[in-house]
């Protein structure tokens, strides 16, 4: 992208800033709409499930077009890419501030997290470009921020926006920074990749193999989002989509295993320490945002708390993610299967404290169990990116890039539709059962303590218990969610006995 020894030193400085401000940007967007869940969900009269898709379907547009980074820097140049992925991010996330429906927000999101998506690697290899090899460290930790900060920052402002205008504030924050991002791209990252002169008609780019993951990946994931609601395989629907997710998913596999240059090689699958890391970075993606989810919900529903203190408690992952981050600076020459431990341990245990909430839950409570979620998130990400790629050929690893990110943004995507389906289904079979108990035959209604706004014999009373008993039910089904949080963390400890690691 630009030549580090032709690059004066205020030049890289510029170019490392402009990167790290769109890091920033697309950080920010990752976390932001989770604050606004629910002010969204009552503006646009969505179910909880519905408005999941919100954050679900801009994680899987994300996964689906990152593999296609690559390939379209190479094909148009990263300058070209970056310019037209912040300004149509921009325009998206302006449409999303927009939508009057549902269904308006979900497609835009899918546009944001598209045009998102190659944002942060192209980034990434700008960076090692105008960088020479021995300032990659510095440089990199100074990129690095953009995506420490952004789920600080993302959520609190976005809470304090939403509570102060509306939810649609939340993205049209958005737009003045990816603004700001796009002219500096414009300003400072001059010279075009050498890769986008000439010879692009070589180019190549296995169609078949995208289209057919990319239906599979899109299928499987409306399977999860709308099977709660309608009865999963009783629903035609479900049953119509697991025949399309399974036809895609067969051409995907057979297509990968007969054609001369497929979009996934097989040979990335012979890597032992590959393919352990495939199935590590998929569980590390379906804990990384779940609570993010499951919270503002949980805190304005069922405590009333406002925006702006969702959004400070949200934060609070990102200030432990940061720190998590600090402390391997110091602890860098451990064995990353220690780390690994370590970190999915902490996730374990965060997990299994908020299982431990009640409807009398503190902010203290939400506060330290999310940092130490974020501290075990921030202590998972570079062990993992080293085990994963310590003994894959150099020849294969920008394919494995691909398909690593893109298993990571799928486990989220897939253990958050799970989580919520999860809840919704805990929660209606605890209130069917509830309710049983609320009759003249229970003696616990003739106690004093019981009189009043209990009473049986008005409207008003009924209507009172009904709506304890779906605040109770609601949060056994969240309590439910976070036990399956904590084991799922806990599944992965097995693996990394099988991990190979050898100290350099």
């Amino acid at each position: 992208m630009s030549n580090p020894v032709t690059n004066s030193p205020l030049q890289r400085a510029l170019i490392l800033i402009t990167v790290t401000l769109v890091t920033l940007l697309y950080a920010m967007t990752v976390t932001i709409a989770n604050v606004a869940l629910p002010q969204m969900q009552g503006a646009l009269a969505a179910t909880q499930d519905q408005i999941a898709w919100v954050v679900t379907f801009n994680i899987v547009a994300t996964a689906v077009v990152t593999p296609l980074a690559g390939w379209l820097a190479t094909r148009y140049g990263r300058r070209r890419l970056m310019l037209w992925s912040v300004l149509g991010f921009a325009l998206s996330s302006l449409l999303c501030g927009l939508a009057g429906s549902l269904e308006a927000l979900v497609l835009y999101r899918v546009m944001q997290g598209a045009f998102g998506a190659p944002l942060v690697p192209v980034s990434q290899a700008i960076v090692l470009d105008t960088y020479p090899k021995h300032q990659h460290g510095a440089a990199t930790a100074v990129f690095g921020m953009g995506v420490i900060i952004g789920p600080i920052l993302g959520p609190t402002l976005g809470g304090y926006l939403s509570e102060a205008f509306n939810w649609r504030w939340v993205f049209f924050m958005i737009v003045p920074v990816a603004l700001l991002a796009w002219l500096g791209v414009l300003i400072f990252i001059r010279k075009r990749d050498p890769n986008a002169a000439g010879g692009q008609q070589q180019v190549r780019l296995d169609w078949t193999g995208f289209i057919s993951l990319a239906i599979a990946v899109a299928t499987f994931q409306l399977i999860l989002d709308r099977g709660q609601r309608n009865d999963w395989l009783e629903s035609n629907e479900i049953v119509l989509y697991a025949v399309v997710a399974g036809l895609a998913f067969y051409l995907f596999i057979a297509h990968s295993l007969t054609a001369r240059a497929p979009f996934l090689n097989p040979a990335l699958f012979k890597d032992r320490n590959f393919v352990l890391g495939l199935i590590i970075v998929l569980v590390f993606g379906m804990l990384n945002f779940t609570p993010m989810t499951l919270l503002p919900p949980l805190l304005q529903n069922l405590r009333g708390y406002p925006d702006s203190i969702i959004g400070f408690l949200l934060g609070m992952r990102g200030l432990g993610t940061l720190f998590g981050f600090t402390l391997l600076l110091f602890v860098n020459r451990l064995d990353p299967r220690y780390l690994l431990a370590l970190g999915f341990l902490l996730q374990a245990f965060a997990g299994w404290q908020m299982a431990q909430f009640d409807l009398n839950l503190t902010t203290f409570d939400v506060a330290w169990t999310s940092c130490l979620q974020g501290l075990g998130v921030g202590l998972v990400w570079v062990p993992v990116t080293l085990v994963t790629f310590a003994t894959l050929d150099p020849k294969l690893v920008g394919e494995g890039t691909a398909i690593f990110h893109l298993l990571r943004n799928i486990g989220s995507s897939i253990f958050i539709s799970l989580s919520i389906a999860l809840v919704l289904y805990t929660s209606s079979v605890s209130y069917s059962d509830m309710v049983q108990f609320i009759s003249p035959f229970n003696d616990s209604f003739q106690l004093p303590s019981n009189a009043g706004g209990w009473s049986l014999d008005s409207l008003n009373g009924l209507s009172a218990l009904s709506r304890e008993a779906s605040r109770q039910s609601a949060m056994l089904g969240y309590i439910s969610a976070f036990y399956l949080f904590t084991l799922t963390s806990l599944l992965v400890l097995p693996l990394l006995l099988l991990v190979r690691w050898r100290q350099s």
